[in-house]
């Protein structure tokens, strides 16, 4: 080997040791500060669940835009707000968050213990709550879980709960409001029901079924009208209060309703139901979780959302590689 050859390679070696590679996570403590400020909407906020200031949060955001390469705010009247992106990429955050504190927890050998009561709306606990909670119970045995049912599928007012599922536009000014997921409907029947008539070919096919509907009409319309169908051509169908009973009446074939891939995942997994067309619209409204602001976190509250994160973060998987 020349004495060339040998310097350059020492030369490598330096250079190599002396600029390591640069990583590719942003800091902790910034994307900390994003989840903070995404939950809470506001800067003081956000600080005051920190322990910290508020020029400290906004320093640690734009340290963490400065690693991201783009922008997570922007002005918004006489504050500031998540950019559409930045939205997408709080809520990554969060979940991978959560998965991180679960793994501590899990690592910690303590027992949780204590009592936790969620207040649902009643079609997501029937239907989709109900269909995973031993897993919870599996992670925590000794934590008494109470699940109760609220009147209005926006209702966050039982003083007795701790937390509370929700389904409408993100408004609870007396909450803290975490964005569980966003609702698309298709129609939705039994496999015996899609072959009858002639079957359902097209869209205005439905209209040789009964509509079934979730306390108004809305849906059904949206849809039609996003199909071309003649509005005036709908009969007007059977109205339910409650979503459970909707999927009850469709699994037993007595009409079409308007559904969605999570909470009617359980019927669509054993085949009771099936989308005949796979044009979607977003519903009006999304399922939240909620907690009151005047309510300190426990650590059952805590453990419950970490575990609907990383449940929401498999699903949101699932569903994109067509597994429902």
């Amino acid at each position: 080997m020349s004495a060339d050859t040998l310097k350059c390679i020492i030369f490598n070696f330096e250079v190599n040791i002396s600029h390591p590679t640069k990583s590719r996570l942003p800091p902790l403590h910034a994307l900390q500060a994003l989840d903070a400020f995404a939950r809470s909407g506001t800067l003081w906020e956000a600080a005051e669940g920190l322990g910290i200031t508020r020029s400290a949060v906004s320093h640690r955001l734009s340290v963490l835009e400065s690693a991201l390469g783009f922008e997570l705010t922007a002005r918004s009247g006489k504050g500031v707000a998540l950019t559409p992106r930045g939205k997408r990429y709080a809520e990554d955050v969060r979940k991978s968050l959560a998965l991180l504190a679960g793994a501590q927890e899990d690592g910690a050998g303590k027992p949780l213990e204590g009592e936790l009561c969620i207040s649902s709306t009643p079609g997501f606990a029937s239907m989709w709550l109900c269909n995973h909670v031993a897993s919870f119970h599996d992670q925590y045995p000794n934590l008494a879980l109470q699940i109760v049912t609220g009147g209005e599928l926006d209702a966050a007012s039982d003083g007795d709960a701790d937390l509370f599922i929700v389904f409408g536009d993100g408004n609870w000014p007396r909450h803290t409001v975490q964005h569980l997921y966003d609702v698309e409907f298709l129609p939705l029947c039994s496999p015996a029901l899609q072959n009858m008539h002639g079957g359902l070919n097209q869209p205005a096919d439905v209209l040789r079924h009964p509509l079934l509907h979730l306390r108004q009409k809305d849906e059904w319309r949206q849809w039609l009208a996003a199909s071309a169908v003649d509005l005036l051509r709908a009969r007007p169908g059977v109205i339910f209060s409650d979503l459970m009973l909707v999927q009850t009446a469709a699994i037993a074939g007595q009409g079409i309703m308007m559904g969605d891939e999570i909470t009617c995942a359980g019927a669509l997994a054993a085949g009771q139901l099936v989308a005949p067309f796979s044009a979607t619209i977003r519903a009006r409204g999304g399922y939240y979780l909620l907690r009151s602001r005047q309510r300190r976190p426990s650590a059952g509250m805590l453990a419950f959302t970490r575990w609907l994160n990383v449940l929401f973060m498999r699903i949101g998987t699932e569903l994109k590689g067509g597994r429902f």
